[in-house]
């Protein structure tokens, strides 16, 4: 017999970010994998999203660049799910 603890993941923040940069980034969580649900549609390039208020940062999609070489990113409102894969 083992005494191996099940794989615990831990609780799925209402406000998460991949910038390492940002106060809302967490190592913990983003080791596993996140799917995100963006009114209804399986979103794979989420930078950062926000379940209370309802938005998510996805990139702009064109190839402009902010000030400091980062892709430009848009802030979209709608219904933001979040769940471990």
């Amino acid at each position: 017999m083992t005494d191996a603890k099940p794989n615990t993941k831990p609780d799925l923040p209402d406000h998460l970010s991949t910038d390492p940069r940002s106060p809302f980034f967490n190592e913990a969580v983003l080791a596993h994998q996140i799917g995100i649900r963006f009114n209804g549609v399986e979103k794979t390039t989420v930078e950062e999203y926000c379940i209370s208020e309802g938005w998510v940062r996805l990139p702009s999609g064109s190839k402009s660049k902010d000030r400091y070489g980062n892709p430009m990113i848009v802030k979209v409102a709608g219904k933001v799910e979040v769940y471990y894969v």
